[in-house]
């Protein structure tokens, strides 16, 4: 799961950037405003959660939400900040967050919220299963079924697969793959796609053809 987090102090950022990764979350952090808008609103990313402050150099954290929300971007978005009063917190939920939280904070309380939403969205917006020929992925649970056994996959491969099987008939390219597994800090070796996608190809034969399109990417036709 990718979390975009947007934290202009250093220390706390480097910090939650770390628990973070504890807890198997692949982690982009940015400390600038007009950054993080770019980000959200006309890079492209594909992102699963934000956690956001709201004082940030540049551009304010409400209008990042209110902007993000404006082209109908509903990823979950948690604020953290030290604005505790009750008028800034029916302000930041009132402009788009989906939860509040107030610095300090426990970092297992974030979790269990990052948790809650995760969730919530999964239900909401991936209720049902992902049906191609004989292999059906079910995107809550977390479960592939090939040829009516259940599958064992990996993290990375079942996102991997999620993402090719919810994008039937289109090129996903390597790069986009890349940017869903991994943060931009992160050192990916140069055939780590390459691995995941010869795994998958091995459990999903001869029930899934994934074919590449060789300077592009790949595709499930």
């Amino acid at each position: 799961m990718r979390i975009l987090l947007i934290e202009d102090d250093n220390d706390l950022g480097f910090a939650l950037t770390s628990l973070l990764k504890t807890k198997k979350y692949t982690v982009d952090w940015l400390q600038n405003g007009q950054e993080a808008l770019y980000a959200l609103t006309q890079s492209g990313e594909t992102f699963d959660l934000v956690i956001i402050d709201l004082g940030l150099p540049t551009v304010d954290g409400l209008e990042i939400i209110k902007q993000t929300r404006a082209q109908k971007n509903k990823v979950p978005i948690i604020i953290l900040t030290a604005r505790d009063q009750k008028n800034d917190i029916i302000l930041g939920l009132d402009t788009g967050a989906d939860d509040y939280l107030t610095k300090p904070f426990d970092f297992d309380v974030l979790n269990s919220r990052i948790l809650a939403l995760l969730r919530r969205r999964n239900a909401d917006a991936s209720s049902s299963n992902i049906t191609i020929g004989n292999v059906i992925l079910d995107p809550v649970s977390h479960t592939v079924i090939v040829n009516d056994v259940t599958t064992p996959f990996s993290r990375q491969e079942f996102k991997i697969l999620h993402k090719l099987m919810e994008s039937r008939n289109k090129v996903i390219s390597r790069d986009n793959l890349t940017q869903i597994l991994y943060g931009w800090g992160d050192d990916v070796d140069s055939n780590t796609i390459e691995v995941h996608m010869h795994n998958i190809r091995k459990k999903t034969k001869p029930h899934l053809a994934i074919k590449t399109i060789r300077g592009v990417g790949y595709i499930i036709a």
